[in-house]
């Protein structure tokens, strides 16, 4: 079972910059019967991009869920398998005379550094969005990019994230077309829909500013910026 998939309308901007990117799209939250969202939000949960695009199909949801279980109840032939897929996306990047990048948590959020994959493949761009704000404080491997992300409840960590220079990624109520506000918590916003390679962005405390879609345009929460 192949774990990666560069087939994203994602990665297709990404490809424009010279980036090829494999992302991994597990179950989220608790749909496979294990919980891979450890930080989750009512507001998140709602508007999680999980049946977006290919998401959509039945199968594809299917396969989601047993990659999922695959992690979870037989975890040497799930990380020989990712392995696999890393150094064949390694191969296929070569060939096309572009960068690679590994984002690990495409729907979830665990905590990839346990496993030392990313010390594996030191050549390799891993990155991620998370929700755990510890994880912005641990020692990470050099090539790991992570980006806190915002949800309706953590406000206060967005800012202790910004003071620390890490960049946050939120998502407003702007329309396409639109320009995003200019700031939000006194932090400047960057255009976080131009591409999801995040570790192209700004460096130092920025706003990653996202549009809202799918289920979030109906957000009752406080989980997209008004």
């Amino acid at each position: 079972m192949k774990l990666l998939t560069t087939q994203n309308y994602k990665t297709t901007k990404g490809e424009k910059l010279g980036i090829l990117t494999g992302i991994l799209y597990l179950a989220p939250a608790k749909i496979s019967g294990y919980e891979v969202c450890p930080r989750r939000s009512a507001g998140c949960t709602a508007a999680c991009l999980y049946t977006a695009g290919m998401g959509a199909f039945s199968n594809v949801q299917q396969a989601r869920i047993n990659k999922t279980k695959m992690f979870f109840e037989d975890r040497e032939t799930f990380m020989s398998q990712l392995r696999k897929d890393i150094k064949a996306l390694v191969r296929k990047a070569a060939k096309q005379n572009m960068k690679p990048a590994i984002r690990l948590n495409g729907t979830s959020d665990i905590e990839w550094t346990r496993f030392g994959i990313m010390d594996e493949f030191p050549d390799v761009q891993f990155y991620d969005y998370t929700k755990v704000f510890s994880r912005l404080t641990q020692e990470r491997p050099a090539n790991y990019h992570l980006t806190f992300s915002k949800n309706e409840s953590n406000d206060e960590e967005c800012e202790a994230a910004l003071r620390l220079g890490v960049n946050v990624a939120a998502v407003f109520n702007t329309k396409k077309g639109e320009m995003f506000p200019k700031s939000w918590k006194e932090s400047y916003t960057y255009d976080g829909d131009e591409s999801d390679v995040r570790f192209e962005d700004p460096k130092g405390g920025w706003v990653i500013a996202l549009r809202a879609k799918g289920q979030a345009k109906k957000d009752k929460t406080g989980f997209v910026i008004f």
